[in-house]
């Protein structure tokens, strides 16, 4: 057994006076480490739109924040700019805020010195009135989370804004349908697998798993989105729900199987991972497409909804209602 040396590892002389601190690289290595570290460190303080993001506002992941605590805006706000209010419906799964709070961060990146706020209308906090209380004094653009009409479009959103007399708010329309969604969806499929080869194929389908509600409005703009994803995909698109509507996920697929097509996907018609999300994902034969969540499409598709209910020229009594479009 060899004895360990007593020799002392040899160290770096110390800077010169007047150096500024900088120690002698022993190496090439070191030097490109060195390097390599610096760049890291200036390349996290870009922003996607290509802005330089200041020192307290980097954060460890573009898809998962850890925290919901409200983020320091990239720029200055506006004035006179509507906040753009984005309503979710809420969930007690964890993962559903923090994945809110991302997409609300690409926003914001495309959008730098926008006012962009949450309101929850159940289960998380904030709820949305309270963050409309917030905003006493001031224009807000009420943007649902939400993918068509239905009870929380047509009811809870106005009936949110008209309670809130002391903000000035006009009601956007929900997200679907719209390209932009489907963009999104076929996105997560091919994550999940989708092989755009496929296209054609007499073997291949895809259900589309929605939450559902018991209004056929609502219905009905899922089976035109369920449309538009089936002409991207050249396969038939079923609408399948979780619940309060026909058929269920596990129907649709069965259905579809015993008409020759055995290579079903799931894709997942949901704005956050939740209950519903996870009880369709479990009933897929392969892995299921994720939730639409902070898909660039989606940031995109909220400024979208956002910029049509500011030049919508219908008011009734300071709320506007748009139509999906």
């Amino acid at each position: 057994m060899t004895e360990p040396s007593t020799q002392q590892p040899r160290q770096s002389p110390p800077p010169p006076a007047g150096s500024g601190g900088t120690v002698p690289l022993d190496s090439t290595a070191q030097l490109l480490t060195r390097i390599t570290a610096q760049l890291g460190t200036q390349l996290s303080l870009v922003s996607r739109n290509g802005t330089r993001r200041p020192m307290h506002r980097t954060r460890p992941s573009d898809t998962l924040r850890p925290s919901a605590a409200p983020r320091p805006p990239d720029a200055p706000r506006s004035p006179g700019t509507p906040t753009l209010l984005v309503v979710a419906h809420g969930s007690r799964d964890p993962l559903a805020l923090r994945t809110v709070l991302a997409l609300l961060d690409r926003v914001r990146d495309l959008r730098p010195g926008l006012d962009v706020r949450l309101g929850h209308i159940e289960l998380n906090r904030p709820l949305l009135p309270d963050t409309l209380d917030g905003l006493r004094g001031a224009d807000a653009v009420l943007v649902p989370l939400l993918l068509g009409r239905g009870h929380h479009v047509k009811h809870d959103l106005p009936a949110a804004a008209a309670a809130a007399p002391a903000v000035r708010t006009r009601v956007a329309a929900p997200l679907g349908p719209h390209p932009l969604l489907v963009e999104a969806l076929y996105g997560r499929l091919v994550e999940a697998g989708w092989d755009p080869a496929d296209q054609g194929s007499r073997s291949a389908a895809v259900v589309l798993a929605a939450a559902g509600s018991r209004d056929p409005d609502s219905a009905q703009d899922t089976r035109r989105t369920a449309r538009m994803l089936a002409e991207r995909l050249g396969v038939p698109v079923v609408p399948a729900y979780a619940s309060a509507a026909t058929p269920t996920v596990p129907a649709a697929l069965r259905a579809l199987a015993a008409r020759g097509r055995h290579r079903t996907f799931v894709a997942s018609y949901f704005t956050a991972p939740g209950r519903f999300a996870s009880a369709a994902a479990g009933a897929a034969p392969r892995t299921a497409a994720l939730p639409l969540g902070a898909h660039p499409a989606m940031a995109r598709l909220l400024l979208h909804r956002y910029d049509q209910a500011l030049s919508a020229t219908a008011r009734f009594g300071g709320v506007s209602l748009l139509a999906s479009a």
